[in-house]
């Protein structure tokens, strides 16, 4: 182990133990639920302002957090006390024997004891819902309170009257800082005696180099932890991202509860420097995640490694804002929390609102400048001049010189409604509505920050199931080995997995959105909770937990069912003395019918029953009875041809003017491939309807027949041991039933002969028929026995009995092409 990374543990166990130094050596001993009552209750059913409202949502999360543990904790215990009654047993019934005396007195305690149990349950559950009861509803009244000051208009700075109140008001905002200046210098005095000075000055140091250091280490080494275990792709790079934000948030609020915690347990808080150094924690933590956010993003150090892609010229121009943006929030935030725990004038809480507008607007104004600067900047950040460039070749001659991408209209068009937005807030300033010019400098800061922390949500959210699920993916090679998945299928449901994670991200964002600057993830789920009991549309309840059930419910049914198939495909029907044809029907079969009941389980789970979907059904009879019966009549057809199996896949069909082998039978059509290796698309109703010829429907043999005309005074029988010895010299020939060579008849002066004999295969007849005729052909000639011609058909010319050969026309001149 290095000396960095001995340093870097030794600060994080300082770190770790500091907060527990800081615990009280007694016993926590757990509420009650009178105890949880009584804190709900006393609770102040009204406020006046809305700084009074965050305190007693975080206490009324606080009861709840107690009431949960509450409830986890009795529940076991509840657990234990049902599984020592059932042990017990039942009482005896009237009539049986009398038990044990002490039995039913052991029965009747614990009984006791589990319903006293109960009871404390419920009464806890109670609280719980009265505690989220009250967040909402405070929530609404600060939201009901935000909007009533952001309407109300004060002086504006540009007048005498806001400066006047100013002025009016600052003896007395002057006294109330000097209060809490006098407070800080106390506790200030406190940490410098001997007792605590050492601990305070140790705990101070060690934020420092947890939150600087710490962050230096923690970042180099989780890109050398990326590099070397993840596999190189997006996927490394977005996870880098939410590493690097994560690990830079748990430093510096670890640093800064330390510190807390520290000063906390030395007593150097007072009342308002406590909830001045609350602020100061939470404050801390939300600049180190926009730092962090920001960095990561730019990754100026490791540009191969940038998520968005972002020219190094343009993340080199924007690198100092990210601490730009922590320097302006520390400007912002100071006089609104100073304002709030010293409770000053409505002067000065006017005054912290146009900080706040103009100091938020000058950082994005200087971002936006710093975006807009001209094309040559780009050059001039890689190292070249325009004009050194001018002076040795054209600019468009020029290779050395950069290539500047084109910006998409999209992004032009976003800037300029964000500089429009600059301008209004100057404008609601200038005219003294002060409060909503804030409000909008806040909201435009908080939405590129929401922005940029969801849009590496939903390119991890993309890379992670393009790196799990898709078929390039080891998981994914996985997958195709286990379940027979093909990769398209694998790269269809990372696509639609990765869709579905973005809606969700996408419903979390635009709560994030309308929500207050700074806020934390717990009011962001808080907030969301109100749309867990869903949307009604029309008769139908869409809720998203529903949602993600249905889905579930469909992944794993299908994967269930293909489990099911492959296992019936490869080890159970090879082994029953069912013909291949039917095997492939009973699996094609059962995947119909397992995806109904797959998808109506996953109906169920969405909340619509059996009986809408056969109200859905009802209601669509008039348009299937009109415009979907041929549909319908070919699937009814598709399953009488699976559980008849007139036809089944392997048959050899013949249907019209159609030949060939059956390669599938699906829901509407059956697939037939020809001879000439072509695939024709029947409707299933075509084979329950019209004649259809099976040649391997109840005997797979296949015939030969051949039809061979001799001369009349040809040797019958010679020519019968011939045909009989080409069918015995053949292979493919079955023996048994035998070949067989009859005389049909004489026809107009030739002897008609039929040779008949069987092979395995009526896929083999063809082939089998012209080796035969070859050899045939080949033994007659041997044995001197002429063929005759059909009649009709005129000799060959030239040959004996044919008419002479025509003798040859005498060449005409060729004329001029054109005439003179």
């Amino acid at each position: 182990m290095s000396w960095l990374q001995r340093l870097a543990a030794l600060l994080l166990a300082a770190v770790l133990c500091g907060p527990a130094f800081a615990q009280d050596a007694s016993t926590e001993v757990a509420p009650t639920v009178a105890a949880l009552r009584a804190q709900l209750d006393d609770m102040p059913k009204t406020v006046e302002t809305g700084g009074d409202i965050v305190p007693l949502i975080t206490k009324l999360r606080g009861i709840g957090t107690a009431t949960d543990k509450f409830i986890a904790t009795r529940t076991g215990e509840l657990n234990d006390l049902n599984a020592r009654l059932g042990e017990l047993g039942n009482p005896p019934a009237a009539g049986a024997a009398a038990e044990n005396p002490d039995i039913t007195r052991r029965r009747a305690t614990l009984t006791k004891e589990r319903n006293a149990l109960d009871a404390d349950i419920r009464l806890a559950r109670l609280v719980t819902v009265d505690a989220q009861q009250r967040a909402s509803d405070l929530l609404a009244k600060r939201r009901a309170l935000f909007e009533a000051q952001l309407t109300e208009r004060a002086p504006s700075p540009l007048g005498r009257e806001f400066w006047r109140d100013i002025a009016d008001v600052w003896p007395s905002d002057v006294a109330r800082l000097g209060a809490l200046g006098a407070e800080l210098r106390d506790g200030f005095d406190v940490a410098r005696e001997p007792a605590h000075a050492t601990a305070v000055l140790l705990s101070s140091v060690v934020a420092l180099l947890v939150a600087l250091l710490g962050n230096w280490i923690a970042e180099r080494g989780l890109a050398q932890l990326a590099a070397r275990f993840l596999p190189g792709g997006r996927l490394r790079r977005s996870l880098l991202v939410i590493a690097i934000v994560t690990a830079n948030v748990l430093l510096v609020g670890l640093a800064a509860q330390g510190v807390y915690a520290t000063f906390d347990f030395h007593g150097i808080w007072g009342p308002q420097s406590r909830k001045l150094g609350q602020a100061v924690v939470q404050s801390s933590i939300f600049i180190a995640f926009v730092v962090g956010l920001g960095r990561a993003l730019l990754s100026n150090s490791r540009p191969s490694w940038r998520l968005p892609p972002i020219p190094d010229a343009m993340a080199k121009r924007l690198a100092p804002f990210p601490w730009l943006m922590a320097v302006v929030a520390t400007l912002v935030w100071a006089p609104t929390q100073v304002n709030a725990v010293v409770e000053a004038s409505f002067a000065a809480v006017v005054g912290s609102h146009v900080v706040t507008a103009l100091a938020l607007t000058a950082m994005i104004g200087a971002m936006l400048l710093r975006l807009r600067e001209p094309a040559y900047a780009a050059a001039a950040a890689e190292g070249e001049t325009p004009a050194a460039s001018d002076a040795q070749a054209p600019a468009a001659a020029s290779p050395a010189q950069p290539e500047v991408p084109e910006r998409p209209l999209w992004v032009g068009i976003l800037l300029a409604m964000v500089a429009l937005a600059l301008v209004v807030i100057w404008i609601l300033v200038a005219i003294g509505y002060v409060a909503m010019a804030s409000f909008l400098a806040s909201q435009l800061n908080w939405t590129c920050i929401v922005a940029a922390a969801f849009y590496v949500l939903f390119k991890f959210a993309d890379d992670l199931f393009m790196a799990v699920v898709s078929s390039r993916s080891n998981f994914g090679h996985r997958l195709q080995a286990s379940f027979g998945l093909e990769p398209r299928t694998l790269d269809q449901a990372a696509v639609a997995l990765s869709g579905l994670s973005r809606v969700a991200l996408f419903f979390y964002m635009l709560i994030a959105l309308a929500t207050p600057l700074g806020t934390g993830p717990g009011e962001v789920f808080l907030r969301s909770s109100k749309f867990v009991g869903g949307v009604k549309v029309g008769e139908i309840q869409l809720v998203p937990g529903a949602i993600f059930s249905a889905v579930a419910v469909l992944v794993g049914g299908f994967v269930a069912l293909r489990v099911v198939k492959r296992w019936l495909e490869g080890r159970y029907l090879p082994n029953t003395a069912l013909e291949p044809g039917m095997q492939s029907s009973i699996t094609t079969l059962l995947g119909y019918v397992g995806g109904i009941v797959v998808v109506a389980f996953a109906l169920s789970a969405l909340g619509i029953g059996i009986e809408r979907i056969a109200w859905v059904a009802s209601a669509l009879s008039v348009g299937i009875g009109f415009g979907l019966q041929a549909i319908v009549q070919n699937f009814i057809s598709g399953l009488i041809l699976l559980a008849e199996q007139p036809v089944k896949v392997g048959d050899w069909v013949v249907l019209g003017n159609a030949e060939g082998d059956v390669r599938r039978i699906n829901v509407r059509a059956t697939e037939i491939q020809l001879g000439d290796r072509s695939t024709m698309i029947v409707p299933n109703s075509e084979f329950i309807t019209k004649t259809v010829r099976n040649m391997t429907l109840a005997n797979s043999e296949g015939r030969v027949l051949i039809r061979l005309p001799m001369p009349l005074t040809s040797n019958a029988s010679r020519a019968r041991e011939v045909m009989l010895a080409a069918f015995a010299n053949h292979p493919g020939v079955l023996s048994t039933p035998a070949p067989t060579v009859t005389l049909e008849g004489i026809e107009v002066g030739f002897l008609i002969f039929q040779a008949i004999a069987y092979v395995p295969s009526p896929r083999l007849a063809g082939g089998v028929r012209s080796d035969v005729l070859f050899a045939i052909l080949d033994g007659l000639q041997a044995a001197g026995l002429p063929l005759a011609a059909y009649p009709g058909v005129p000799p060959t010319p030239g040959t004996a009995g044919a008419p002479p050969l025509p003798a040859p026309a005498a060449a005409a001149p060729v004329g001029p092409l054109i005439a003179p």
